[in-house]
């Protein structure tokens, strides 16, 4: 297995994101999607893997800044052929080892209660991950667990930081 920095915008990612959405609206009221379709996972503030064995997607996800000392995981899915083999774990590794390295305190993740995401809630929960109110632009929704996991700590801010 391969992981690697890609484009969301990738004809095979296309369609494990398209999946994905198609699942979340699935399983969850709309209101309570906050999966990114492929042109919001190509913001700037953004950084996007995949997994690929053989040149076949296995899985992507992706991490988002949400300030100087935070991160949100976003989009991670794996592909339903590829459950079980890791996957899921290898992106997350990827995406703490890349927060640790840009001095993060903490990451943060909103995904489902529904019994369809309970492999998701336990993979976050084996990594540390635990539940925390919900934070960004989130409100309070039954169909929503917000978890973080804590990082270390943050250097006090400069004179010019807020």
């Amino acid at each position: 297995m391969k992981l690697q920095l890609d484009n969301p915008g990738r004809e095979d990612v296309l369609k494990l994101l398209a999946e994905h959405l198609a699942d979340m609206f699935a399983t969850s009221p709309a209101e309570s999607v906050h999966a990114l379709d492929p042109a919001a996972l190509q913001a700037p503030a953004i950084t996007f893997w995949t997994v690929r064995e053989d040149g076949q997607l296995l899985g992507c996800g992706a991490l988002k800044q949400l300030g100087p000392h935070q991160g949100e995981i976003k989009s991670m899915r794996t592909a339903e052929a590829a459950r079980g083999r890791g996957v899921g774990t290898r992106i997350l590794q990827m995406i703490v080892v890349e927060a640790r390295s840009r001095g993060y305190a903490a990451l943060l993740l909103e995904t489902g209660t529904q019994d369809f995401f309970a492999p998701a809630r336990r993979l976050y929960q084996r990594h540390g991950f635990r539940p925390c109110p919900p934070f960004g632009g989130y409100t309070a929704d039954p169909n929503s667990i917000f978890l973080r996991l804590d990082l270390g700590s943050v250097p006090p801010a400069g004179p010019h930081e807020e």
